[in-house]
């Protein structure tokens, strides 16, 4: 008699094993798809947070166009800091700047 054929309680060695294979199997795949589920919830989650993100980024976007608009930034230089655009007369060519920069300040 082999040690497979060998009988314990009424049944074969053999067949005790087999069962405890099939219980390990059925537990780890349960444990797998359990797993799984878990991580589709989470990938989920974050899909649903970087939808978030997208939507938070096109609204500021918005906003940054809106506050860079020139009309509005001159409307609030004038209003508020009191100016204006600079005269013809005041303008220089950029070769002069040198010059210009080496001038020692008016106390």
């Amino acid at each position: 008699m082999s040690l497979l054929d060998r009988r314990v309680r009424g049944f074969r060695l053999v067949d005790v094993v087999a069962l405890a294979l099939l219980i390990a199997l059925v537990m780890s795949v349960y444990l797998a798809k359990t797993i799984a589920g878990r991580e589709r919830t989470e990938i989920a989650s974050v899909e649903r947070q970087i939808a978030a993100e997208h939507d938070r980024i096109r609204l500021l976007k918005a906003e940054v166009s809106h506050l860079e608009q020139p009309n509005r930034i001159e409307q609030l230089s004038t209003g508020y800091l009191g100016l204006a655009p600079i005269s013809a007369k005041r303008e220089i060519a950029p070769d002069a700047l040198a010059q210009i920069a080496r001038k020692e300040p008016k106390s």
